[in-house]
């Protein structure tokens, strides 16, 4: 038995485009037709003709439009993610720095207000569980410090202001006042501007997000299986989980990426490093130097792991 063919039309696009289901529905039966000239001769479906040369304007008009709104769509995204850091560095950089340039006597409601600003920082998520873990207070300066400099740095600088008796808030004298010039031999200036450490706002959080579903871990966008073992030799892998039992878990990178970036600096109810391969948790600890967490955290996200179909039978679990 034959079977007849017909070769592509030099207008048939990728099925992976998003336009198949429109062709589909419009242009099916011009496959099978063909189209008298104006001689009356006729020409093969696949050979090109004003409704097929039509056609593709058609398409490429409508392809154009949907590439114009995925474009705005991730502008306005990028612009919503840089426009929450921009008002996250003014309001800490006035409640910090700025305030203290302007020569005028402060006010119990001004004071009050920068203090509950830069305790909302690394209060943030407290009032949704009590047991929840702030960070350490040495990594304290590192959340309400404009630029998240590494907490371990600036902590240093700090107990250098505290030798002094400027009258000037730490953060004032660090960058505009009387320590400005200071220069540590542990931790030179330059050391302390470099190791600035990422704070995820709300739309990047979203990619380091991972769930777990029928005992294994997988991004919760795309689906995929966490697997920690596919990078570099020696990576470390951490994670934290929100007051709102939500899993965060990235690659630590010292002095850029730590445990602090995921929830910019809030509250959390385990913190700790773990190996995944494929989906299945391999090994567990609860070590973590911004949030120091205890026993009980970790025997709490033990128990989250388990509710949620995890085999701990054969996973290594450390508290440090």
């Amino acid at each position: 038995m034959e079977f007849e063919t017909h070769a592509p039309s030099c207008f048939d696009l990728s099925s992976q485009s998003p336009m198949n289901s429109f062709l589909d529905t419009n242009f099916a039966n011009d496959r099978e037709c063909q189209w008298p000239d104006s001689t009356g001769d006729v020409i093969p479906a696949d050979t090109p003709t004003k409704l097929h040369a039509k056609a593709a304007m058609t398409v490429q008009k409508v392809y154009r439009s949907y590439r114009t709104r995925r474009m705005l769509a991730d502008s306005a995204l990028v612009a919503e993610e840089l426009w929450w850091q921009a008002l996250d560095y003014a309001r800490l950089n006035h409640s910090t720095i700025s305030f203290f340039n302007v020569p005028q006597p402060e006010t119990a409601v001004s004071r009050w207000n920068r203090i509950t600003l830069n305790a909302s920082k690394v209060g943030k998520g407290l009032s949704r569980d009590g047991k929840a873990q702030k960070l350490a207070f040495q990594h304290w300066i590192e959340a309400i410090d404009p630029r998240h400099r590494y907490g371990h740095n600036l902590h240093m600088y700090y107990k250098e202001w505290c030798k002094t008796d400027a009258g000037q808030p730490f953060f004032f004298w660090l960058d505009l006042g009387d320590g400005k010039k200071v220069e540590l031999k542990e931790c030179p200036r330059s050391k302390l501007q470099k190791q600035s450490i990422k704070y995820l706002g709300p739309q990047e959080r979203e990619h380091y997000e991972y769930v777990v579903a029928e005992g294994k871990i997988l991004h919760s966008l795309t689906g995929n299986h966490l697997d920690t073992t596919n990078g570099l030799p020696g990576a470390k892998w951490i994670f934290v989980m929100s007051t709102s039992k939500r899993l965060y878990a990235g690659e630590k990178k010292k002095g850029i990426f730590h445990h602090s970036s995921f929830l910019a600096g809030g509250a959390t109810l385990a913190a700790g490093r773990l190996v995944v391969k494929d989906g299945i948790l391999k090994s567990i600890s609860a070590y973590s130097g911004h949030y120091r967490p205890t026993d009980d955290s970790l025997d709490s996200f033990l128990s989250f792991l388990k509710e949620n179909g995890v085999n701990l039978e054969e996973t290594e679990v450390s508290d440090f």
